[in-house]
């Protein structure tokens, strides 16, 4: 017997529609690149969706055909969410900070019919235009007399120009929840990127569970700080959970220095704000140098990498901001987890709870997880015994874009999305990253977690970035070494940093060196990159060897 109710598909068209007719009057604010600041509502995002849904029709564009971008947070870009999507077409958020190659190669991959980007983005643009044959129209997201006299590209349009001639009338089609919505590469450390294709199911779902009050406990009562790009996995679904809750946004566009965001958050009254760790550093930097507050922020999620313990008591303890500590990835969507207290932990002290809030966090409702053993048996969840760790669920991906399917079955056939990532599970369900499998360090048959290292090195004063690489050894196969850049103006010596250590972590665990240097490579999406690191330190050897 089947239940008798309605059935409607979950579309994203859905939520544009929804936020128009019950948050028509809320806020969305945008620093553009221009440098001031925009104001409109969610009618008149619905509206100008509209508008580029029908620009889209009189290109000719068919069904799942892909539309690029290139550009920052602000509000053109969430009409692309919208007006692209909600259409039918695939939105292709492109990393800009990606090589030119890379990007030329992604396009082409992509098959993208139009791009559209900042005018920050213009010479990446003018570089790599002549290499992608299958874009059809160039758009730049600006007025018409912001386009510069000869830009070198051929037919290159404004935006306003653009959609502006467009008709605000469209019906949104209807068609299957698991149709294509947008897709997401991977930053392509090693080998070709890889794109991960989202649907309109998997995305509207996603939107729910992010909004839940264990997760980022969005409402129509918050103004949302999205630090995190739009086109870093569609900004953690922000800009969907935004139009299904009717929350104010406010986007930061290409300011992302510390004094621009607390400037912003201020000004607007933002009270949640999201974004990896490397940012809020800068955030936290300024605020304490200038000897400022914040006044209506009360909670970020920080998520990308390993939120630094430091960074968790300096928001908590000096400024009264709750952190919410969350783990994903691109083939998630990317919500896996968000650390929050339970009910029981609620009597606990400080600093027992601050030992779970360090932690990765519970499972979403939609997203299941085990770890598992070498032997691929699944180990048990007691918060010490390490493991790989395997996803599955509703927004987690099956098959890469033409590509390979990287999934694990298990006996009963179940497909698990391995991550990559080696972690325990306490008995409560709390997630703790501890290493990528990568990266893990063993010594003398034994687990040290790099991340566990770098996050003591990052509660030292003088410290302002750390990374823990393992160096080969005769003997113990291999050892930790701390790599560190200071803060501006800190000093501290090797010795001093090597007994901080003293009474934090096992003495076996105490790292052998210390590297200084002048800064810590990151990648396209604020990470550290371990590889580029060890290519730097090529030829080293650890002390008395």
């Amino acid at each position: 017997m089947l239940g008798l109710m309605q059935s409607q598909p979950l579309l994203i068209s859905s939520l544009i529609s929804f936020a128009e007719r019950h948050h028509g009057d809320g806020e969305i604010v945008s620093r553009r690149v221009e440098g001031d600041i925009h104001r409109y509502t969610y009618r008149d995002l619905a509206r100008r969706s509209r508008q580029l849904a029908n620009a889209l029709d009189g290109l000719g564009l068919q069904f799942s055909d892909r539309v690029a971008s290139l550009a920052w947070n602000g509000y053109r870009h969430m009409e692309m969410y919208f007006g692209v999507s909600g259409s039918g077409r695939v939105l292709h958020t492109i990393n800009p900070r990606l090589h030119p190659d890379q990007i030329a190669w992604i396009v082409n991959h992509a098959e993208d019919q139009v791009l559209c980007f900042d005018m920050t983005f213009l010479p990446l643009v003018q570089a790599v235009h002549a290499k992608c044959p299958t874009v059809k129209k160039w758009v730049a997201l600006c007025d018409s007399d912001k386009l510069p006299a000869d830009s070198g590209i051929p037919g290159l349009t404004s935006y306003e120009d653009w959609i502006g001639g467009a008709s605000a009338e469209y019906q949104w089609p209807t068609f299957d929840e698991n149709s294509a919505s947008s897709m997401c590469y991977t930053s392509g450390t090693t080998g070709n990127p890889k794109a991960a294709l989202y649907s309109h199911r998997s995305t509207t779902l996603h939107a729910y569970a992010a909004a839940l009050p264990d997760v980022m406990n969005l409402s129509a009562r918050d103004a949302v700080l999205p630090v995190v790009p739009m086109f870093h996995v569609n900004a953690w679904g922000i800009p969907y959970s935004a139009a299904l809750t009717g929350c104010k946004v406010v986007f930061p566009g290409p300011a992302l220095d510390g004094k621009s965001v607390h400037d912003l958050i201020e000004a607007e009254g933002v009270t949640f704000a999201a974004g990896v760790p490397t940012v809020w550093q800068m955030l936290l930097n300024h605020v304490k140098s200038a000897g400022l507050k914040f006044s209506t922020l009360r909670r970020t999620v920080i998520g990308g990498s390993a939120c630094p313990p430091a960074m968790i008591t300096a928001f908590q303890d000096e400024y009264g901001v709750s952190v919410l500590h969350a783990w994903g990835m691109t083939e998630m969507s990317p919500l896996g987890t968000l650390c929050t207290l339970k009910n029981k932990h609620l009597q606990m002290g400080k600093d027992e709870q601050m030992h779970i809030l360090q932690k990765q966090g519970r499972a979403i409702y939609g997203v299941d997880m085990k770890i598992v053993g070498a032997d691929g048996k699944e180990q048990p969840w007691d918060g010490k015994t390490y493991g790989d760790l395997l996803v599955r669920g509703p927004w987690i991906l099956d098959t890469y874009y033409k590509g390979e399917s990287p999934l694990i079955r298990d006996e009963q056939g179940r497909g698990w999305f391995p991550t990559g990532d080696v972690a325990t599970i306490d008995p409560d369900g709390f997630m703790q990253i501890t290493d990528r499998s990568k990266d893990v360090i063993k010594s003398g048959g034994e687990w040290i977690s790099s991340i566990d290292i770098e996050n003591i090195a990052m509660a030292h004063p003088a410290v302002a970035m750390a990374a823990c690489i393992g160096m080969p050894h005769p003997k113990w196969d291999e050892r930790p070494i701390v790599v560190v850049a200071l803060r501006p103006g800190a000093q501290v010596t090797r010795e001093e940093l090597l007994k901080f250590y003293e009474g934090k972590t096992a003495k076996w665990q105490i790292p052998d060196d210390v590297v200084f240097v002048d800064a810590i490579p990151l990648g396209a999406t604020g990470k550290m990159l371990k590889t580029r690191l060890r290519e730097q330190l090529a030829g080293y050897q650890l002390p008395g060897l």
